[in-house]
């Protein structure tokens, strides 16, 4: 058997275990969808979403890219986010980024690996912003750990940085902004950095809008 044909074995036996817990277990999902968080996540394998957070189909919309960025030029993240935003109406934005990433590893070197140094690029400028403070730490291990952490705060700042974020908590006093950490070796998740509605980054970030608009 060729190793894609056990993911369609697998998912026939998850549809019969998802009925035989609730017959209309899928029907109940096909118009629409009602989920209260987006997740930015990892591409990385070994983090997915539902699993980690114990999240039903439905209930966690999902964007992954490498390293959990949130960049102000990426239209697939800002696309993702304004649907979540602005249509589904989210009240809480996760930005996960989890240990041993590779990606972040991959930034701490030289190597050039070609289209992907485009993107590194911006963690390398986190560390640039915070190299006074991981220079300083001697461990070659919780040096890359704490960019790990850095880089998930400074991608929930870029969140806070986004007009059409900053007109939802205006108007409706949402979403909450939550940076965590996955440890892949404890499989536990932790908070890092939550920003409440209005809590505006640097003012030159901040927005006016009109009356009308509010």
């Amino acid at each position: 058997m060729e190793s894609y044909e056990r993911l369609l074995l697998n998912n026939k036996a998850f549809v019969q275990d998802k009925l035989n817990i609730r017959e209309d277990y899928f029907s109940r999902m096909v118009d629409e969808q009602h989920p209260d968080f987006l997740w930015i996540g990892c591409s990385d394998s070994r983090v997915p979403a539902n699993e980690v957070t114990g999240t039903e189909p439905g209930e966690l919309f999902v964007h992954r890219n490498v390293a959990n960025l949130v960049i102000h030029t990426d239209f697939n993240m800002l696309s993702v986010l304004q649907y979540a935003v602005d249509v589904l109406g989210v009240h809480h934005v996760i930005v996960c980024g989890h240990y041993g990433c590779g990606g972040i590893k991959t930034a701490l070197t030289r190597k050039d690996l070609g289209l992907i140094n485009k993107w590194l690029r911006h963690i390398k400028d986190v560390y640039r912003f915070h190299e006074r403070e991981l220079v300083s730490i001697t461990d070659e291990k919780q040096r890359f750990d704490r960019l790990v952490e850095l880089n998930v705060i400074e991608q929930v700042g870029h969140l806070a940085e986004i007009s059409f974020v900053q007109k939802a908590w205006r108007k409706e006093q949402r979403p909450t902004l939550h940076g965590w950490i996955y440890d892949i070796h404890t499989g536990l998740l932790k908070e890092l950095i939550k920003i409440e509605p209005g809590e505006y980054p640097d003012d030159i970030y901040q927005y006016r809008f009109d009356e009308e608009e509010m």
